[in-house]
């Protein structure tokens, strides 16, 4: 499976950084993957929704550690090319934020 293309929308946000959004084969894509300021720096989490007992599990996650490593890299060095070009804009008010 090859990744195709990597967009970030960034946040300007304590924790969040960013959101990003990747395409596989041309074909298929997975909006809502986080770019998250983790306790021991960036941490890309996948898109996840909240259960009955307040916890969140993830929606659609790589099977194994060596496609998850990739797409972590990929989506960080794409964060930081993003972040290289300036700050996120602050959202305003009538962008329902």
């Amino acid at each position: 499976m090859e990744i195709t293309e990597v967009r970030i929308h960034l946040r300007n946000e304590a924790r969040l950084k960013a959101f990003a959004t990747v395409t596989f084969d041309n074909a298929f894509v997975v909006h809502n993957m986080k770019v998250v300021n983790g306790n021991n720096g960036l941490i890309v989490c996948m898109p996840s929704r909240k259960i009955k007992d307040g916890t969140y599990k993830d929606i659609a996650h790589p099977i194994n550690n060596e496609f998850r490593g990739n797409l972590e890299q990929l989506i960080i060095k794409e964060y930081e090319k993003e972040l290289a070009k300036g700050p996120a804009p602050v959202p305003t008010e009538s962008e329902g934020f």
